[in-house]
């Protein structure tokens, strides 16, 4: 049997005015809508809120991003959800894998997603996660990895439209002059993960020779 953890009453409240504010309505069961599970988790950068659903995790935002109100308005749109300040087997296994990761023990992801969007969007989402930890890539490439070398900018678009940040890995793309260019969670924690990752790839590749 899964063991959930429980959320704690200050992230509770602050979950409640999220709910409010993405949706009009207090967090209730509706046997009528797909249940969407959120909760906070803690890590070295800020706070963090997670969503998930029965399929997979839907959302990973910084708690202070102001994007988040929009990204769980889209999420109740597109799955006709309720939102629900609890955890699910998808949120624990978030919180395990965040945890491994920011001690440097883990790489890859494998927590289940569920990501609606269009077809352009997933591509350009699952080239993301093919981008190696540690490395980088530019726009460009990943629209040539796509299929598509000249949709530079929809690619940069479609990366701005991702709702699960450090998972589906956005922080690895950078200008082709090697600038940081834009992150929605902030070119600070950016530069935080890309330096994190970087340090942790070497001591890996150095360890493995």
């Amino acid at each position: 049997m899964a063991i959930h953890m429980a959320i704690e009453k200050s992230d509770r409240l602050e979950l409640d005015k999220l709910i409010k504010l993405a949706t009009g309505n207090w967090s209730q069961p509706d046997a009528e809508k797909t249940s969407l599970y959120i909760t906070r988790l803690s890590t070295p950068l800020c706070p963090m809120t997670a969503c998930a659903s029965s399929q997979g995790v839907c959302l990973l935002e910084f708690s202070d991003n102001q994007r988040i109100i929009r990204e769980l308005k889209d999420l109740v749109k597109h799955l006709d959800a309720a939102v629900l300040p609890e955890t699910n087997p998808h949120l624990d296994q978030l919180r395990a894998e965040l945890d491994a990761y920011f001690a440097g023990q883990l790489k890859s992801f494998t927590v289940p997603l569920h990501t609606p969007g269009t077809a352009f969007q997933q591509a350009a989402w699952h080239m993301l996660r093919q981008i190696p930890y540690g490395e980088t890539r530019s726009y460009k490439q990943q629209a040539r990895a796509i299929g598509n070398p000249k949709a530079i900018r929809a690619v940069a678009a479609a990366n701005g439209q991702n709702r699960v940040s450090i998972v589906i890995p956005c922080h690895r793309v950078i200008g082709s002059d090697g600038s940081l260019t834009g992150y929605g969670g902030g070119l600070d924690r950016k530069k935080w993960l890309l330096d994190f990752e970087k340090a942790r790839g070497m001591q890996i590749r150095l360890f493995d020779e």
